[in-house]
């Protein structure tokens, strides 16, 4: 009898064991979220509805509810290509709704660039496609922000086309 309840502890403390494993291998396998900081307005709802997605799709947000026309300006972006949100990831500018996927190839590629950003708030683009726009899709573009060789100038050239 002693030599059953040994073989049956032993038998589940290696079940145990077997399963901590798989699960640490199901955490190590799972890839890090990508912290990033997104200053925005409080009350705005497109905003939120583009964090949501930005989570979704791998981010660790950090939401700073101060409004952005302030850390805009700080971080070089002139209001031309502003819009009403500002987020930094990797060390580069994400203004307005930019595709989750824009910013991922941005933080792959590694451009010499400022950052990325889709001026205004076009309807249709990320957080700004709910269904109170009835399934409207506005073309836009983002925009790949650079500083000039003398770094007091920007301009900007077309990153990914939504058409």
């Amino acid at each position: 009898m002693t030599t059953q309840k040994t073989t049956r502890r032993h038998a589940l403390h290696l079940l145990a064991a077997a399963a901590g494993m798989a699960a640490l291998h199901a955490l190590a396998a799972s890839p890090a979220k990508i912290p990033m900081e997104v200053w925005k307005d409080p009350n705005c709802g497109c905003c939120k509805d583009w964090i949501v997605l930005m989570e979704q799709a791998g981010f660790s947000v950090k939401v700073h509810d101060t409004g952005n026309t302030a850390v805009r300006a700080k971080l070089g972006l002139p209001a031309q290509y502003g819009s009403c949100h500002t987020a930094l990831v990797g060390g580069y500018v994400v203004e307005g709704h930019v595709p989750a996927a824009d910013v991922h190839k941005l933080l792959k590629d590694k451009p010499k660039a400022l950052g990325i950003t889709v001026p205004g708030m076009p309807i249709g683009s990320p957080g700004m496609d709910g269904p109170e726009y009835g399934g409207r899709k506005d073309p836009y573009d983002v925009l790949l922000v650079s500083k000039n060789l003398m770094g007091n100038n920007v301009n900007a050239r077309v990153f990914t086309s939504y058409r």
